[in-house]
Order: structure tokens, then sequence, then C-alpha cells
């Protein structure tokens, strides 16, 4: 079977996180400006409402798309307790207290929690590039902490609350992984329903205050295109390239939002925070610059996702071959081959 951008093959997966990033990235400036006033839960809710009617239109027939089994249900509830609850939360107050360019740059280093949690749970692959990647980013998170200290006190709990978002959303990716080869849209609803129903009760419970109008049509749109459409790209990038991949790329986005927010009149940039942005830009590219293939041998291997049938690892035959991806439970045969790869869910192997 052909391989095709056998030489490139994050290519695709790159390409559907940046993707995923430029959505996110644009939404962080903008829950800072459609948020103002209201409360963190009230914030946090009107936005996975949002995702989840994406969620809801996006659903892929079961012939296309792996369906989610009862089974993923606690996995779901834990990653809408980290993603959907204190992710957006901690993200919608921290806005509330510290520059909107600062909190963009802060929350790049999400990658960082990502791919040390996803070496961890899955041992997915880290050599001396990635590591040196994710070394950049953290000396880039540093200056911006320092520098955010040096705005006042408020000024750093804002991006304290920043970075404790980002280690919830670099839980909740690692947590994702495993969800990768199910419908993406069906996890997105999944998980937008219950943050929205879990941050509804929070925003009654603690009397948040009622949005506007505007602000909650603001809300919702932005929820729709940087949470809910986001995550699906996300998903599908993972599924293409592994999470400490997918989260490193996905590491752009706060660079989208701090232009935007500087657009928006943001001028609290110093040259410590031009520092740390060059850093983590920098680390972004050392990662995406990674190459790696060898000899490898794939066990016998049952599963069920969406597939075709040119990509050198689906032989299996059908009676009437589909059209393009398509999904059905198949067994992948015991081979062994070399070629350019990433931690997708056919080259698990150790190291």
């Amino acid at each position: 079977m052909k391989q095709p951008h056998a030489h490139l093959p994050a290519l695709r997966g790159g390409l559907l996180a940046l993707v995923a990033a430029a959505l996110f990235g644009i939404s962080t400036p903008l829950v800072q400006r459609f948020g103002a006033g209201l409360g963190a839960f009230t914030t946090a809710a009107l936005l996975y409402a949002g995702a989840a009617v994406v969620g809801a239109f996006s659903r892929q027939h079961v012939e296309k798309e792996a369906r989610l089994k009862r089974g993923d249900l606690p996995r779901l509830l834990s990653m809408a307790a980290f993603g959907a609850v204190l992710g957006p939360v901690a993200l919608a107050w921290g806005l509330q207290h510290t520059s909107g360019t600062g909190a963009s740059l802060m929350l790049t280093l999400e990658a960082l929690f990502t791919a040390l949690l996803a070496r961890g749970l899955y041992g997915e692959t880290m050599d001396r590039r990635v590591w040196a990647a994710m070394l950049l980013l953290l000396a880039g998170g540093i200056a911006l902490v320092l520098d955010q200290g040096r705005q006042g006190g408020n000024q750093l709990w804002g991006v304290l609350a920043v970075l404790l978002a980002t280690v919830a959303w670099g839980a909740d990716n690692t947590l994702s992984r495993a969800l990768a080869e199910r419908d993406p849209a069906q996890v997105v609803l999944g998980k937008a329903v219950l943050g929205a129903a879990a941050t509804t009760a929070l925003a009654m419970l603690f009397g948040d205050p009622l949005p506007t109008l505007g602000a909650a049509i603001g809300l919702l749109v932005v929820g729709a295109t940087g949470y809910g459409l986001s995550l699906r790209f996300y998903l599908l990038a993972q599924r293409a390239f592994g999470a400490a991949r997918t989260g490193s790329v996905f590491a752009f986005a706060p660079f989208i939002g701090a232009a935007l927010a500087m657009a928006l009149g943001d001028r609290s940039g110093s040259w410590i925070m031009a520092v740390g942005g060059l850093l983590m830009v920098l680390g972004v590219a050392l990662h995406l610059a990674e190459s790696h293939g060898h000899a490898h041998a794939h066990e016998a291997l049952e599963h069920e996702h969406a597939h075709q049938h040119d990509d050198g690892h689906h032989n299996h035959a059908h009676e009437v071959m589909p059209a393009g991806p398509h999904s059905h439970r198949h067994v992948h045969e015991p081979m062994s081959h070399a070629h350019p790869h990433v931690p997708d869910a056919h080259h698990r192997h150790e190291h």
C-alpha cells in the first residue's frame, strides 16, 4: 500500500493542530472582552454551551466514525471536570486579573504539561529535540511569570490562575487521547454538556450576575468556535500524531491570541514578555522540525476507528471496498517495516 507523505508523517496532524490552535488562540482575548463583569462560572457555562451546539450538529454516521461506549463515561467525566470546569473557570478568573497578552502567552505551557503527562501515561517518544523544545517553553513561561510579578500582586495572581488552567487542560488533553479514535463530535458534545451543566449549577450556587444579551451571544459564538470546533480538530490531530506532539503544535495558539489582544488595544507588553514569547516560538519551531523513523514491528491488534486503505497499515479485505474513510472493527496482522512515523494509534511501540 502507498503511504502518502511518508517523509512527513506529522503533516496532517500538524495542520489539524494548527487549525485548532488558531481557533482557540483567537478565543482568549475575546473571552476577556465578552466576559468582562461576569462571574467565571457563568463565562465557562456559556462557552461550553456553545461548544455543545457544535458537537450536536457535527456528529457522523456510525459507518464513518466509532461511537462512544458506556465504558468511556468515567474518562469523559474526568475530561469535563478538568477541561470544561476547572480550566475555563481558572482562565476566566485569570483574564479578569491580568493582561490578555500575558495570559495568552502563558497558555503555551499547556503543551509542556500535555507532553509530560503523555510521556508518563502513554510512553510517547520524546527525544532530545522534544525535551529541548519543552525546556524552551518552560523558560518562556517562567519569564512571563516574572514579568507579571513586576506588575503587582493582582497581575501575578491572574497569571497563576491562567497557569492552573494550563495544568487542567494538560490533564484534559492527555485523558482525551484514549478517546481520539471515537467520533470527535460525540466527545465534544459529551464533555461540553457535562461542563456546561456543572458550571451553570455553580453559577447559580454562587450567585453569578446574569449576562447581557450581547455578552451571552458573544460567549456562545466564541465557545462554538474556540472550544467546540477547536476541540474537534484537536482530537483529530491527536488521532493523527499523538498527544504530546498535538500539544506542542497547539502551543502556537497563545501567539495568535496575544497578537489579537494587542490589535484590540492591549499595550501591556514589555521586553521580558517579548523574550518569553521568543523562547516559546523557538520551542514550537524546534518541536515541529522533529523527524523520527526506524525499523519497527507491529503486534497483532484488533480495534475500531475511522480509517482508509492507502496508509500502509489497513490491508484487510472488504467484499466491496469503501470509498474514503470508514469505521468498523478490524484486525491488524503482525508485520515489520521501516518508515517515518509518529505515535499515532498504530505506533505506540517502546524505544
